[in-house]
């Protein structure tokens, strides 16, 4: 069980039944102190203290989506009432967004002095966090900024603070007291990357590193990492996602196939480091394409792995990869959480890392190296022609699979689960496609040849991951889904610049629609909640996630598909939304118990922030698909 310690110098909480789990203090001291120092006469300045703010995308640097805020706690959270709210659609038509559709916003606000800076539609704002009152407004031209967030740097010398962002292949500095373009950076205020980044920079000191966005299709280049000089948006270095001749890894791509690989990019949400080290943590995609490698034999590094390299230089350091020639596209989606874990009198710098394929792999950040162990499991081979399946996938030996990863005929859900309307739709869909299969862990996608009709493959987790882009909250909470993809490799259409391709039996996931609503044929859960004892490897506490709706009374806590993840707080409190019920939702850190729960109008589908105003009060925000919700205590 969870338990919260005192807060010390040296530990925030730790987990009853195992050794004492610490995080280093005095460095998140320095670093709240350096923060604050650190912002030479801005206005924000005056009502801030370390903790209050909500600096960066997962709090801080470490990423571990800790807040020190204690005076909403699991006595008084149940009395959260709305405080704010403020729609982030602006002034752009819905037909002009999201393909007609609206914003569908997954922004995750900062907060830094009192003063929020959030994304819209068509602009980035300013705002008294207390109030949602507009401070400054910055209308985009042309694109749209990023609908994941911004970044905060403050400053240097006679340099004030800026809000960086990225717009497509545009990287914007502007200032962050009045909203105006930062003449020096860059050009007016721009800088072109080339390659498009969806996402929020890292910024540390003076260094802002983006990623890339390189699915088949999109403009610019190869995807690799990027750092720029904060004041003058100078290129300082580029990581080879996939490795030169010469360096480590390039022998695991056989012959050519290394040559212009799209792919393997840094597309996360955000990034972590370790301060200490001066370590930045890559999580690198997989190669496209992500469902056939026959054109790229080998493990394929630095596909699917979590790489460490310098901040300063971009120099590597180490790897571990989650998947060798990744035949899924089962990417890291999230960079991994940082902690330390005290054992036996020796602290081990760790990090957790999550996956799309179901997997966390707890490793020693400063060397790479497997925390609790992991395995070269065999798993099944590919019947596709001229592939070649690896023959055993990494599986750690702690924490197990966080989500489901095989299927057998007995896990098709029956009316006793759910309804028998449900139970007759997912055995029609079974019947209709020819059946389905599955191997196990790591199912290869089975071939499908012209003129054949054999069943399809069903593989857990399928397409949108077991962990998706959230990442962890420490020290460890992760939220999964369990919906499964159906397919089959075929012989590619002509003009394709692959041999074969992934298809799909008329419909590409594992459920079917009741209502309004998708629901997986598997038995439930659904979605789940996770807490894991990170000195021990083992899970404290597992909840599903989400309710549906439709079912009877008694049957609707299924579960339900997550993307986003949780932020936890000194008070107990861990708060969520994510689920597509519509749910923001606040339990007890201790044990997963629901304290708190409302409604959104729409899906809260980004991770939540929490601070304290100017006024003295701890707020509680989340995104929902287009408006700002603010939360606290009357």
């Amino acid at each position: 069980m969870l338990t919260f310690a005192p807060l010390t110098r040296s530990t925030f909480w730790s987990y009853e039944g195992a050794d004492i789990m610490r995080m280093n203090v005095n460095r998140f001291i320095g670093a709240m102190l350096w923060f604050l120092l650190a912002q030479p006469g801005t206005p924000q300045q005056t009502a801030t203290t370390a903790g209050s703010d909500w600096p960066m995308y997962r709090y801080d640097r470490a990423g571990t989506g800790y807040s020190p805020l204690a005076q909403i706690n699991t006595t008084n959270v149940a009395n959260l009432i709305q405080a704010w709210t403020l729609s982030l659609q602006g002034d752009v038509p819905a037909a002009a967004t999201a393909g007609g559709r609206g914003l569908n916003s997954e922004a995750t606000p900062i907060v830094v002095g009192g003063v929020m800076y959030v994304p819209t539609a068509n602009r980035v704002l300013a705002l008294e966090a207390d109030t949602g009152k507009e401070i400054w407004s910055y209308p985009l031209t042309a694109g749209a900024p990023s609908r994941r967030g911004v970044a905060y740097w403050p400053g240097q010398g006679a340099d004030l603070p800026r809000i960086i962002f990225t717009s497509g292949r545009r990287l914007i500095a502007l200032s962050a007291r009045t909203g105006e373009n930062v003449s020096g950076f860059g050009k007016d205020g721009e800088v072109d990357l080339g390659i498009p980044y969806n996402s929020v920079p890292g910024i540390y000191r003076n260094v802002v590193v983006v990623g890339a966005n390189t699915p088949p299709g999109t403009s610019g280049g190869i995807g690799n990492p990027r750092a720029f000089d904060a004041r003058t948006g100078a290129k300082l270095w580029e990581f080879s996602s996939v490795p030169q001749p010469g360096t480590v890894g390039h022998d695991t791509w056989e012959g050519d196939s290394w040559k212009g690989r799209l792919g393997v990019n840094a597309w996360p949400f955000y990034f972590t480091m370790d301060e200490q080290r001066g370590l930045l943590y890559l999580p690198l995609a997989s190669p496209i394409g992500g469902y056939y490698g026959g054109d790229r034999k080998g493990a394929n590094l630095f596909g699917n792995s979590v790489v460490a390299v310098d901040i300063q230089t971009g120099a590597y350091k180490w790897h571990f990869q989650t998947i060798h020639h990744d035949l899924w596209d089962a990417d890291p989606p999230a960079p991994p959480g940082l902690f330390d874990i005290v054992r036996g009198g020796r602290t081990i710098p760790a990090l957790a890392v999550t996956t799309k394929s179901g997997y966390m792999y707890i490793l020693n950040r400063e060397t790479g190296q497997s925390v609790f162990g992991v395995e070269e499991r065999p798993v099944s081979k590919s019947d596709v022609p001229g592939e070649m399946a690896f023959p055993a996938q990494p599986i750690p030996v702690k924490p197990p699979a966080l989500a489901r990863v095989s299927y057998k005929p007995e896990d098709l859900v029956s009316a006793a689960d759910t309804t028998a309307e449900h139970a007759k739709a997912c055995q029609e869909l079974i019947d209709k496609i020819g059946g389905v299969r599955n191997s196990g862990p790591f199912t290869p996608f089975g071939y499908r040849a012209e003129g054949t009709r054999p069943g399809s493959t069903l593989v857990f987790p399928g397409g949108l991951g077991g962990a998706n882009w959230g990442g962890t909250a420490c020290y460890i909470f992760v939220a999964t889904q369990d919906v499964g993809a159906l397919g089959s490799i075929e012989k590619a259409r002509e003009g394709s610049p692959f041999l074969y391709e992934k298809t799909t039996p008329g419909q590409s996931t594992f459920d079917v629609r009741m209502g309004e609503t998708s629901w997986p044929c598997q038995k439930p859960p659904w979605g789940r909640l996770t807490a894991i004892n990170s000195s021990t490897g083992d899970i404290a506490w597992q909840t599903p996630l989400g309710i549906t709706d439709q079912l009877p009374e008694g049957k609707q806590n299924t579960g339900r598909p997550a993307l986003a993840g949780p932020i936890v707080t000194a008070g107990g409190v861990l708060f969520i939304a994510s689920t597509d019920d519509n749910r923001f939702r606040a339990l007890d850190a201790k044990t997963g118990k629901q304290l708190w729960v409302t409604k959104l109008a729409r899906r809260g589908n980004a991770d939540p922030i929490t601070y304290r105003g100017r006024n003295g009060k701890q707020y509680v925000a989340i995104v929902a698909t287009d408006a700002v919700m603010v939360f606290a205590l009357p």
